[in-house]
């Protein structure tokens, strides 16, 4: 590497330094001189403020590489000493011979980043000695008492430390950016349905791939079940919602990502139509023998007669009972399908999907045909609880490992609609389902897209119909085991959720929903597993890889359910919320602890509890941070949390220390 060598006139370093690193800046210059495409990363960590360099030629010469980038032309030292020239800067940044100093300066072009994180620090650095030099002056000029300056400074940090890491809050009662579904999680033939649709709706990729989910759930839920370890077994079916807006395609997205399990299902059907019919003919027959020998019992006039008549009867009435007539073949039910209804066909098929491109289901298990809602078989067929339903005839009906699947895709009150529903969240429903809540398209939409390729959906169809086929041909359902390193990964994963369902935990106002987290998690691991196995080698053990890849489509679910959860509870909690921001406001509060929030305002918090939704929206929208106070010599109980408050939300500026 080059002896870092200094520009004339303007590079000449004060006497009296702040803190810089005059190195570290023409290592960062160099590295995109050599190589623009480092440049992204770059700019990122040192963001949009160009005075983070210390000398003012390197943030001249920064600003000219952006604007050559931003023209699509390379910032090589030959061009940038041209761009230079003409804009009358290159002698004043130190001239050609500098430019090349600083190409020669970087190592490789892939040190930038790092190199842009040391220059970063020490910009961080000279704003906080600039912020002091002002405090100085303001502890010398003011007439506060020490408290109140000690406060101006707190804000005046705060201040400082949100233009470097804390963007402006999201306002309440808008819902910030959410991650968008892992596709490449998927199978590939999975994911690659799900891009071409996506692509061809022009609609978010995660409407398609939960829409493909759902679909493996129908065609393996039941059939299939994930043994984690020794006393826990877990099935592979899935309740999913995806939440859109009107006009969003959900339709035509669902028909498409759902047509090969109703094409298969029909298959199936009339695969099954001629022996149906045979052991339908085959036992009216013995009814109608029985009933012959019957007709004649009643008519014999001798007792005897009449008696070994009726014991052939009987005979002919066992036989005709022995021959099983096969239900028609189903995997799906329609969505305004009845409480009732459902359970007998559960009980008769042991698996069935639900799915929907409305949100009618919703309203019938909220008791759109009875005076109650009726949430017991969708409760029981999530996890494979015995079912028992009277018929009419008073004949029972068991089901003994029911396994439904639900794949909905409705508009977003309806979840408001669901969550009023009594039960939906005492009872656990609501923690059963898998939400996602896409970011719209509407007026983003291209107009000329490409169709879905012939090829992909092709084969779509195609492994999903020889998934159905492997499994539906199972004499009884059978327990893919985990790895031992799939094992571990769970455990990983178990420790890393459990203290987040604590009080204070960021999961702790959905622990129904979390505490059924890792479950859903290995659902979704037997699901890839067989889809990546249709063909064969499905009994294998289940790989950490695979349980890797569930986790990344389970953290996507997660951040959508505490979305969900918030739009299902958003008036009560908004208000309560903005109870505390005006608290804040009136108060000029920086930080504050909870409980210091239940004196204030006990009326509307009479509990520490009862402030925790409020506090936590705030933290979800940008306006609080919780922070972790260091316990006394590290012993004792751990203390309350500390919330700083974001500059905005005081409704100050710095200017009282400028």
């Amino acid at each position: 590497m080059s002896t870092p060598q200094h520009a004339h006139g303007e590079n000449v370093i004060p006497m009296t330094e702040a803190p810089n690193s005059i190195e570290a800046e023409q290592i960062v210059l160099g590295a995109v001189m050599a190589d623009a495409a480092v440049l992204p990363e770059v700019e990122e960590e040192l963001g949009q403020d160009t005075a983070v360099f210390y000398l003012p030629a390197h943030e001249t010469i920064w600003r000219a590489i952006l604007e050559l980038v931003a023209a699509s032309i390379p910032p090589t030292p030959i061009v940038l000493t041209d761009h230079l020239a003409n804009s009358g800067d290159l002698q004043r940044v130190g001239g050609a011979p500098y430019l090349h100093t600083l190409y020669r300066a970087a190592p490789t072009a892939s040190s930038g980043f790092w190199y842009a994180r040391i220059v970063r620090r020490h910009a961080k650095r000279r704003q906080i000695a600039e912020l002091g030099t002002r405090l100085m002056q303001a502890a010398r000029d003011s007439g506060e008492d020490h408290d109140e300056l000690l406060a101006t400074a707190r804000h005046a940090l705060d201040l400082t430390e949100a233009e470097e890491r804390w963007p402006a809050p999201t306002p309440l009662g808008q819902q910030g950016p959410l991650p968008t579904f892992p596709v490449d999680a998927l199978p590939a033939w999975a994911a690659e349905q799900a891009y071409a649709v996506a692509e061809f709706t022009q609609t978010p990729t995660d409407m398609a791939a939960t829409m493909a989910l759902a679909v493996l759930s129908t065609a393996a839920g039941g059939r299939v079940h994930v043994q984690i370890r020794d006393g826990w077994v877990e099935q592979t079916n899935l309740y999913l919602v995806v939440a859109m807006p009107p006009a969003s395609r959900k339709s035509d997205v669902f028909a498409a990502m759902t047509r090969p399990i109703y094409d298969i299902e029909a298959a199936l059907q009339e695969g099954a139509r001629a022996s149906i019919i045979e052991a339908e003919v085959a036992k009216e027959a013995a009814e109608a023998r029985a009933e012959a020998i019957m007709t004649k019992a009643r008519k014999a006039d001798d007792a005897t007669a009449s008696t070994s008549l009726v014991a052939e009867a009987a005979g002919l009435r066992m036989e005709a009972e022995s021959i099983v007539v096969p239900p028609n073949p189903r995997l799906t039910a329609s969505g305004d399908v009845t409480p009732e209804t459902l359970t007998k066909l559960l009980s008769t098929h042991g698996r069935l999907g639900v799915l929907s491109p409305e949100g009618d289901l919703f309203d019938i298990i909220a008791g759109r045909y009875s005076s109650r809602p009726n949430l017991g078989v969708f409760l029981q067929g999530h996890k494979g609880e015995r079912l028992q339903a009277e018929r009419i005839t008073r004949e029972t009906d068991l089901g003994e490992k029911p396994a439904l699947t639900i794949g909905i895709t409705l508009q977003p009150p309806v979840l408001l609609d669901l969550a009023q529903t009594p039960g939906a969240r005492g009872r656990g429903l609501l923690a059963r389902f898998l939400f996602s809540l896409p970011a719209s398209t509407l007026g983003y939409r291209q107009i000329v897209v490409p169709p879905v390729p012939e090829q992909v959906s092709r084969t779509y169809q195609s492994r999903l119909t020889t998934l159905v086929h492997t499994l539906t041909d199972l004499p009884e359902p059978v327990t893919i085991k985990c790895s031992g390193p799939a094992d571990q990964a769970v455990i990983k994963l178990q420790e890393a959720i459990e203290p987040q369902l604590r009080p204070e935990g960021a999961l702790a106002h959905i622990d129904d929903w979390a505490g059924k987290y890792v479950g859903a998690v290995a659902r979704i691991a037997g699901l890839l597993h067989l889809a990546e196995r249709a063909t064969g080698r499905w009994g294998d053990p289940i790989e950490a890889a695979t349980i890797e890849r569930a986790v990344a489509i389970g953290e996507y679910y997660t951040a959508h359910a505490l979305a969900a959860f918030d739009l299902m509870e958003t008036d009560a909690d908004s208000e309560k919320a903005q109870l505390v921001l005006d608290w804040i406001r009136r108060t000029k509060t920086t930080s504050f602890k909870a409980h210091e929030l239940v004196t204030a305002r006990r009326r509307a918090f009479p509990t520490v509890s009862s402030a925790a939704p409020a506090l936590r929206l705030l933290e979800e929208h940008g306006y609080l941070r919780r922070l972790h106070e260091a316990r006394a010599g590290g012993r004792g109980r751990q203390p309350a949390a500390v919330f700083r408050v974001h500059p905005s939300a005081t409704g100050t500026d710095d200017a009282s220390v400028r």
